[in-house]
């Protein structure tokens, strides 16, 4: 306690604390006395003098900052921010190692006392810990890549939930050209955060892993890269939208069986006839679980059943490819290496697309990650049988909407008094669009531009 307060008095009742915590001897200030007699004895024989001086109320012992690791640490580290800013790094570093090189193992180990245990043990461990990142951030500018990475696993594997350091752990493995084990690095990282947490990883490891998969390490010559927004490119949910229990339980269960890590890419598909209300349908799920895919969400309408208006796979990777951050002069003009880039900006990101519209499985699959860990719902008239048999896609079939669901659409649009006010009318249309939802939102809109005869 003495030593760490070294040329500041420590008052007795603090010493007391330190020693004995709540079992406190009978006469604490007399306990105290005779544990300074015996260390001054002990202290003179090794120092051929008395360090420990008597103060008012408390003792301080007098001894050189060289004289306890400690201090040696402290100095080191002033060393160390004197060649930093002469921009030095191997002096920068060289200090760095030697500060490092005063600790042996845990701070305090095997002194049993419970108030330095509580209130010193974790913040020299801080300390300790904070110089070792400083470290290793100085080695990994000095492009030491490969030598880290052993230490810095080490380092994650005893301190898990740390970000810094996986940070620093995958750009040492990205440095040494191991991209897909950085982006391993980060996952592994997620997994923990969550399990342990229930957290997110934070701005840090996030950025770090936004440069890895942008082909980019952060270095001291480069600077901190500018990272393009994450896409959210979700349409407008519809408003009104009613029914449709059964299918967005079958959605939730797509969801529910992704894994929520890179291990699995999960491809859905809603089928149905035209108007049965399969994009709605998918807007309103996506909104509804946006928050599960943290690194965004993508858009494209195929319209490949209005040829005036199609969109090819091509044009379609072109936008995800501007959305993900690629300028234009980056992207590829062949359409494989397109795919290709695609691929590769995708890989470890957990992502939502959908692709609305699609005629045949050739169209999807450019649009498809390559590795696992998104998940894809696709819309179309056609059951996509191909994607069902070699991609594993789940399948959901659209049926028109039951007589009750749609006679509730009807009171969502035009209001309950109007419907309650005209039921034959209001039954009249219903069966008339068959329970399609275009047809009937098409109807709505009508009447709600023709009020009733005496409406105000």
């Amino acid at each position: 306690m003495m030593l760490l307060h070294a040329g500041c008095t420590v008052p007795v009742g603090q010493l007391a604390e330190a020693v004995w915590d709540t079992e406190q001897p009978h006469n604490p200030r007399r306990a105290v006395q005779l544990h300074i007699t015996r260390l001054r004895k002990m202290l003179a024989s090794m120092t051929g003098g008395d360090v420990i001086v008597t103060g008012a109320d408390g003792y301080r012992v007098d001894v050189r900052p060289d004289q306890i690791d400690l201090g040696r640490f402290q100095r080191r580290l002033e060393r160390a921010e004197q060649a930093a800013k002469r921009e030095d790094l191997d002096g920068e570093a060289r200090a760095l190692a030697e500060a490092l090189a005063q600790w042996r193992g845990e701070p305090l180990a095997g002194i049993p006392s419970e108030l330095l245990e509580r209130e010193v043990v974790p913040r020299l461990r801080e300390q300790w810990l904070q110089t070792v990142e400083r470290r290793v951030e100085v080695e990994l500018r000095r492009g030491r890549y490969a030598e880290l990475i052993g230490e810095l696993r080490v380092l994650t594997a005893q301190y898990p939930l740390r970000e810094s350091l996986w940070a620093l752990l995958m750009r040492a493995l990205f440095g040494s050209g191991r991209r897909a084990d950085a982006l391993d690095a980060y996952h592994s990282a997620r997994r923990r955060l969550a399990d342990e947490l229930g957290i997110e990883p934070g701005e840090e490891l996030q950025t770090m892993h936004g440069l890895v998969l942008m082909g980019r390490s952060q270095s001291a010559d480069e600077g901190p890269a500018l990272l393009p927004p994450v896409p959210r490119q979700l349409p407008l949910d519809v408003p009104g939208f009613v029914g449709r229990a059964v299918e967005l339980a079958g959605l939730d269960e797509l969801l529910a069986d992704h894994p929520g890590s890179p291990a699995a890419l999960t491809v859905g598909v809603i089928a149905g006839i035209a108007g049965v209300g399969k994009t709605t349908l998918a807007v309103h799920w996506a909104r509804r679980v946006a928050d599960h895919f943290p690194d965004g969400q993508l858009w494209a309408s195929l319209r490949c059943h209005d040829p005036s208006t199609a969109v090819s796979p091509d044009r379609a990777l072109t936008s995800f490819l501007r959305a993900l951050g690629v300028p234009e002069a980056g992207v590829p003009a062949d359409a494989d290496d397109r795919a290709s880039l695609y691929r590769s900006l995708m890989d470890g990101r957990r992502m939502l697309i959908i692709l609305d519209d699609v005629v045949s499985p050739q169209q999807a699959r450019p649009l498809l990650p390559g590795a696992p860990g998104s998940l894809v719902l696709i819309t179309s008239r056609s059951h996509l049988s191909g994607l069902v048999a070699a991609e594993a896609a789940r399948p959901l079939v659209l049926d028109p909407l039951t007589r009750e669901e749609a006679h509730e659409l009807l009171v969502a649009r035009l209001g309950a008094d109007r419907i309650s006010a005209e039921p034959a009318a209001a039954a009249e249309i219903v069966r008339h669009c068959a329970g399609l939802p275009l047809a009937l939102t098409i109807a709505a809109s009508s009447l709600a531009a023709n009020p009733p005869a005496g409406a105000a």
